[in-house]
């Protein structure tokens, strides 16, 4: 796999926002809590990585990272696909 860019919480939070490629080509989106608990959503629709980029560096300043990743993805209307839960 092949990491495109990474993003960590502000704060001193321990949490943590990837991009990366699969081995397919494919992009996708990887959280981790930094305790342990870690999720993976493939991008959906050929999004170019610059608007992911935006999305991954708005949600990780944010006091609430999760929650504001999935605003920032509905809001520009990128699409994924729950690959780890």
């Amino acid at each position: 796999m092949t990491t495109i860019d990474t993003f960590h919480g502000v704060n001193g939070s321990s949490e943590f926002l990837g991009l990366r490629r699969n081995r397919q080509g494919e992009v996708e989106i990887v959280y981790d809590d930094g305790h342990g608990r870690r999720m993976v959503w493939r991008v959906l629709g050929g999004v170019a990585e610059e608007p992911l980029r935006e999305v991954l560096q708005t949600a990780a300043i944010e006091a609430r990272v999760l929650p504001a990743l999935f605003a920032e993805l509905n809001r520009r209307a990128i699409m994924v696909e729950v690959l780890v839960r």
